[in-house]
Order: structure tokens, then C-alpha cells, then sequence
């Protein structure tokens, strides 16, 4: 895996007998997987809105004293990760506006700049994100109250959200029709929870109860939660990647477990691309339950040969030279002893820029590695996603330019095959016409204009 994130996770809260607050600190924390570069809650206590927002992971923008700072009976909190030039404070979420009006948001409008220019005179944006877009489209739209406008405004917006919004007294979650990216509700004594994955409801203690339908918006106050709204589309497109790659193993989407999809990737691959081997490997984390299905498929033996650093996160702090020029040890250490004179099979979740996996090559031959077979559980990416990852543009993604073959002399390996597009989609058992599968086959589910741009409006 090169460097495909998705650009953010969200959590909402609503609970007047829970430290909203510090519940949406934990949740964070566990999808700080989402978004790595920058962090923040906003709680509500009736009468104002009031938000702590940071650069850096989560553990960097919070302590407790600010933790205890945020005292209501709702919160939402986002967690971000952003494209060149956008890792700037003002584009940290939530995103406030006029002290009764926060969202949080997770995916990307491609028609943000066209909303942009429709927007009033008087409406100064503070940021460069499509968030903010979102907001103040939702304000002036018609509606006696925030959910009337939000249903109002859903046709408006081209692209994939998954949102939740804070208001003086309401907690409202709401998802496009497309249902590009994940977005779960659940129950933690008497409160209601709002969020990316499963797996940030089980690090708060809470019960699952089901994902927000596409199009779906629900309200949470004090009557308890209540659907108010569902705009209805044909067309459904979920993103095949969360399963590669973004979503945590152990979170469940659509009925099922991310770790299971991943190993059943890995024994199709098997079946599709076998090679005589003495070990399986994974390129931590990503491609680990993967690895396991080769090598369960195979009969191959499945044996930990890259020791990941995993504390070393995203850092700011440039290495000196010769630090620099040993590249991927920073993040992998090899097991020298057992890397000598074996045949290896490396499985890794996907192949973007091929800077990293050519590394990891070059390392293991170093080690005396004999044979080195690259495994890829999921088709080629080539083409680049506008709906809520923060992919390269094409001429960066390897596979938009080189035949397998040219990638395999590429990145120096014995051999190199990837995971068909129908046998990701059958791993996944979802119907094929309801996933979104751009960027292994350029089919996107709507129009993408050919000027947008990612960088003038991200979340």
C-alpha cells in the first residue's frame, strides 16, 4: 500500500447523562485510522456551541483539560486527514457556523465550486473546504426548521457525505443517496451514537443498531430518534475500497466483517494467481488478513517476516539524509534470518505510485531473499477516486500507465499478479450494481466534470 487515506472520520453523540465529550475523544481515537492530520469536537449545552480543534493526531489535540472544557449533552467530532496544501487549521472540523449551526462530514462534493459561486455576496468562507459549502447552502435553504432545510438542499449536492450536524438541541445524521461511505448508529445506555465504523461503537461500550440508509436523515433530541426524511435513488455505489483497505478489519459494513472480506480476497486470489512459495507474508497492517486467505488457500505456511514500527504514525519532522535514504526501514524492519534463502509470496492490499512495495522488494533481496512473488488483493487502481479518498491524479497512479508485467520489472519482483475486479466484488457479497468500483475501472457512478479539481475544496 502506497498512500491512498480516506480524508476523514465522524462521530456524533447525543446524551444528557454522559460526558459526551470524552466519549467522542475515544471514539475518535479509534478512527483515527480515517484521518491523521487533524482533530476536533464541538458540543452543545442548550445555549452555545463550543469547539476544540488541533493539527495532529487525536492523543496530540486533546488533554484532559480541554476535554473537560466541552461540557454538553451532545457533541460531534471529526477526525482528517488532507490533500497537499490543504493541512491548514481553518479546513479542521467540525465546521461552525454563525455559533448554532456544526457539521462534520466525510467524503467529497464534486460540484462544491459551483455551490460556491451561488452563494451570496455577504458570505465570507473562512476555509477551503466543501464543507463549509455544504453549510451555508443548508442555511439558505427553504425550511422551518435545520431538518427541512437539509432535505431541501439534498438535490443541491453532487458527490458523496456522510454527515453529522450539531444544532442548539438536536443531533441530526444524514447520508447521500449513494451511499458512497459508511455511516452507523448505535446505543450506549440512553444515548444515541452516530459514526464511520463499527469499531469506534465497540471502543465506547456501545450496542450496534444499524447503518443510516442512503439518502436517510435521522434526528436525535430529546424525543429519542427519529427518521424525518428519505430521498430515494436507483442508483446505490458503496465504495469497494473501504474493504481493501481504508475501513479497520474489524469493523462491519453491510453486514459483514472487514476482516473477512479481506481474507476471502486473499484465497481468491490464491486460486487465481498460485505460485510455489516456502512463505506467505503481509505488508503490515493492511494486507495481513489478506495474507492469512493465501495462505490458508495455498497451503502455503503464513509467517511474519516485516516488523512495522507502529508508533511512528504521520510525522512532520523531516529525518537527516542518511535517515532519509534508508525509506521504508523507518516504517519496516525486516526479519533478516528468516528472509534468507526463502521463496516469498508478499501480500499487500494495493499497488497506487509503486514507490513503496519497490522498496520492500529491494530490501528482502538484500536479506537474500531467492524468489519474491508481489500478491495484490485487489485489482489495479487506475483512475482516480473525487468521492471522498485522497487519491493521486492518474498520471501518478502506476497501474494508469504500466502493464502488470512493466510494473513487476518496476518494483524488481519474480513475479506480480493482482485480484480480478469480479473476484474483490465476490469477496465483498455485495451485488455488483451496488458498489462503486471507479478506481479499478474509471465507471463512475455520476458525471465527473474533467476540471474539477481536488485541491480547491477539501474536507
Amino acid at each position: 500500500m502506497d498512500s491512498l487515506k480516506d480524508k476523514c472520520g465522524i462521530f456524533g453523540i447525543y446524551g444528557k447523562d454522559e460526558d459526551v465529550a470524552r466519549i467522542s475523544f475515544f471514539g475518535l481515537y479509534s478512527l483515527q485510522h480515517r484521518g491523521q492530520e487533524g482533530a476536533g469536537i464541538t458540543v452543545t449545552d442548550g445555549k452555545n456551541l463550543k469547539s476544540v480543534k488541533g493539527l495532529g493526531l487525536v492523543s496530540s489535540v486533546f488533554n484532559e483539560q480541554k476535554i473537560n472544557s466541552l461540557k454538553g449533552f451532545s457533541a460531534i467530532g471529526h477526525t482528517r486527514y488532507s490533500t497537499t496544501g490543504g493541512n491548514k487549521l481553518c479546513n479542521v472540523q467540525p465546521i461552525v457556523l454563525e455559533e448554532d449551526f456544526a457539521l462534520a462530514h466525510n467524503g467529497n462534493i464534486i460540484n462544491a465550486m459551483d455551490l460556491s459561486r451561488q452563494l451570496g455576496s455577504d458570505i465570507g468562507l473562512t476555509s477551503t473546504s466543501d464543507t463549509e459549502i455544504m453549510g451555508w447552502v443548508i442555511k439558505s435553504s427553504q425550511g422551518k426548521n435545520w431538518e427541512e432545510k437539509i432535505l431541501s438542499s439534498f438535490e443541491k449536492f453532487q458527490g458523496a457525505f456522510s454527515m453529522v450536524v450539531l444544532t442548539k438541541n438536536k443531533l441530526i445524521v444524514f447520508r447521500d443517496t449513494y451511499g458512497f461511505r459508511p455511516l452507523v448508529l448505535g446505543r450506549l445506555n440512553g444515548s444515541y451514537i452516530a459514526c464511520s465504523e463499527t469499531c469506534a461503537l465497540d471502543t465506547v461500550g456501545a450496542k450496534f443498531i444499524r447503518e443510516v440508509a442512503p439518502g436517510e436523515v435521522i434526528v436525535i433530541d430529546d424525543s429519542g430518534m427519529q427518521v424525518v426524511g428519505k430521498i430515494e435513488s436507483a442508483k446505490k455505489s458503496f465504495c469497494l475500497f473501504e474493504y481493501v483497505y481504508l475501513a479497520r478489519p474489524d469493523s462491519i459494513l453491510n453486514k459483514q466483517l472487514v476482516h473477512q472480506v479481506r481474507q476471502r480476497s486473499g484465497e481468491l486470489l490464491a486460486h487465481e494467481s498460485p505460485v510455489k512459495a516456502d512463505l506467505v507474508v503481509a505488508v503490515p497492517d493492511s494486507g495481513t488478513s489478506a495474507a492469512i486467505g493465501y495462505s490458508k488457500a495455498s497451503g502455503i505456511p503464513y509467517g511474519e517476516v516485516l516488523i512495522k514500527n507502529r508508533y511512528i504514525g504521520r510525522t512532520f519532522i523531516q529525518p537527516e539524509q542518511h535517515i532519509r535514504e534508508m525509506g521504508v526501514r523507518i516504517k519496516f524492519n525486516p526479519l533478516k534470518e528468516i528472509v534468507k534463502e526463502k521463496r516469498i509470496i508478499i501480500v499487500d492490499d494495493s499497488i497506487v505510485r509503486g514507490t513503496t512495495i519497490k522498496k520492500i522488494v529491494k530490501m528482502l533481496r538484500s536479506c537474500g531473499a531467492k524468489k519474491i512473488h508481489i500478491r495484490v488483493c485487489s485489482p489495479p487502481v487506475t483512475d482516480p477516486c473525487y468521492f471522498g479518498i485522497d487519491t493521486p491524479d492518474k498520471k501518478q497512479l502506476i497501474a494508469s500507465r504500466m502493464t502488470v508485467s512493466e510494473i513487476k520489472k518496476f518494483i524488481g519482483a519474480d513475479s506480480l499478479a493482482y485480484l480480478s475486479l469480479d473476484g474483490l466484488k465476490k469477496a465483498s457479497r455485495i451485488k455488483p450494481n451496488r458498489l462503486c468500483t471507479s478506481c479499478f475501472d474509471g465507471k463512475y457512478p455520476m458525471p465527473v466534470k474533467g476540471g474539477f479539481r481536488k485541491d480547491v475544496f477539501e474536507n
